[in-house]
């Protein structure tokens, strides 16, 4: 990890989710969940939850607390927005560029035409208020190659990527650079919304839960935390550490975006998902078109689990979880009885943990059942989701376990979509019904890439012991 000082001026405030005890000095929070003790002078300068760096002592006290997934960067510092280029690879989307080019002002503008039919041209309108350039490669390289040829072609100190399908919000810019004033900062995106929401069911179920939008939490972008990746529909870049990191992988033509964060995190870059900046996304909402899409993103795991083993997982439950969840499915007396005994080990190892705080019996108890629900939700969710073919095959060939899937298929998804209720509108049985039609089309998307890829390893999922 980089080890760059933050800015006096630079604020840092705690996660809403996170938890404070001893006096601020111990914080559980985080993603993954996490134990953080501090010594007493630095839970002091947190005070009321709040972190302004002022001196060294500060900086190194606030830098941890952002690495440690616990509290959020608040800068104060803005690079100029005339620090950005922005950058648009295209193919074949006149209407959506003349779109997008009508809501900026006062950018420089580089279009990459990635081999379009028809040569872009761009119209001296009244509704063109930036400068454009026309990059043109004659053969189709993909969207990874197009935006690299953006990058090289720019010259500013920040590149924003934006496809020609998106339209951004007012504020959109300001509100992603300044987390640059953090100079370990490489890259921030901000929420993908629709841009059409009502027009249909599907398009109320894809605005509730496109792929795209990655919801309503700020969040650093970790592989193995809450937000693990964003998508390269918008993106705003430090330019030099995308080239010093070779820029997006071309040879990528789906999940170059997820390989791309993933490089910049082991390089020791910071990643952050700012969703107070919104950028409207033209989503597919013709079924197919809209099936045809996931299914292309579960593609993408088996590329991205030879570059990067270990973090392409379709499930990772501990072990503990795994075993509970068993015994009661079993619905036996002595399945239930190990289950038990499974969390009765566990809150005991997790009260040991606790044990320097108020009430440790209480604190774990609650942690245990929040781990466990998570985890059993998990479960379903990889059961309906990523490993839908053996869900099925198991139904076929046993009764018991028919019974069990079609329950945990309905309480899944009515769980989603009591979660996200007040974003689409939608009722609950044409919800459950899209959400179950959307795993499959990811699913079989994964267990294909697999396949062409001849290797297991994007099915693999992780059991770690706790």
């Amino acid at each position: 990890m980089r080890h760059d000082r933050l800015p006096d001026g630079f604020g840092v405030r705690l996660d809403p989710q996170v938890r404070a005890y001893s006096g601020g000095r111990v914080l559980i929070g985080g993603s993954p969940t996490r134990l953080l003790r501090l010594a007493p002078e630095a839970a002091e300068m947190i005070g009321d939850g709040y972190l302004e760096v002022d001196g060294p002592k500060s900086a190194v006290v606030a830098r941890r607390l952002l690495d440690s997934g616990v509290a959020n960067p608040r800068p104060r510092l803005l690079p100029s927005p005339q620090e950005v280029t922005i950058v648009v690879p295209l193919c074949n989307n006149a209407e959506g560029l003349a779109r997008l080019l009508a809501v900026l002002r006062g950018h420089h503008v580089i279009v990459v035409d990635d081999g379009s039919d028809v040569p872009v041209r761009i119209p001296r309108s009244r509704g063109t208020r930036c400068r454009v350039t026309v990059v043109r490669n004659d053969r189709r390289g993909g969207p990874a190659a197009a935006r690299n040829a953006g990058l090289r072609a720019a010259t500013t100190d920040f590149v924003a990527f934006l496809d020609s399908d998106v339209v951004p919000r007012s504020g959109w810019l300001e509100v992603m650079l300044g987390h640059f004033s953090d100079p370990g900062v490489a890259l921030v995106a901000p929420r993908i919304v629709a841009l059409d929401p009502k027009s249909t069911a599907l398009a109320r179920y894809e605005h509730t839960r496109s792929s795209l939008d990655l919801g309503r939490r700020e969040s650093a972008v970790r592989s193995r935390g809450l937000v693990s990746y964003v998508p390269s529909a918008a993106l705003l870049v430090r330019r030099r550490a995308l080239l010093a990191e070779g820029g997006f992988d071309e040879s990528m033509h789906v999940a170059e975006d997820v390989d791309l964060c993933w490089r910049l995190e082991r390089a020791g870059w910071r990643l952050r998902y700012e969703p107070a900046a919104h950028v409207a996304h033209d989503h597919r909402v013709r079924f197919r078109a809209w099936f045809g899409r996931k299914l292309f993103y579960g593609t993408g795991a088996a590329p991205l689990s030879e570059r990067h083993s270990g973090l392409v997982s379709p499930l990772s439950v501990p072990s503990w979880t795994v075993l509970a969840a068993f015994g009661f499915a079993t619905r036996t007396v002595w399945g239930r009885l190990g289950a038990i005994m499974t969390l009765i080990m566990v809150w005991g190892r997790l009260r040991r943990v606790f044990t320097e705080l108020d009430n440790p019996t209480r604190i774990a108890a609650i942690y245990l059942t929040r781990g466990f629900v998570g985890g059993l939700w998990r479960l379903a969710s990889a059961l309906c989701r990523h490993y839908w073919p053996v869900t099925l095959l198991a139904m076929i060939l046993s009764r018991r376990i028919r019974q069990i899937a079609i329950t945990m298929a309905i309480a899944d998804g009515v769980a989603d979509w009591f979660t996200h209720r007040d974003a689409g509108g939608l009722d609950p049985v044409r919800y459950v019904i899209y959400k179950r039609l959307d795993d499959i089309g990811y699913g079989a998307g994964l267990w294909l890439g697999a396949l062409r890829a001849r290797s297991p390893e994007a099915l693999k999922p992780t059991v770690p012991p706790y």
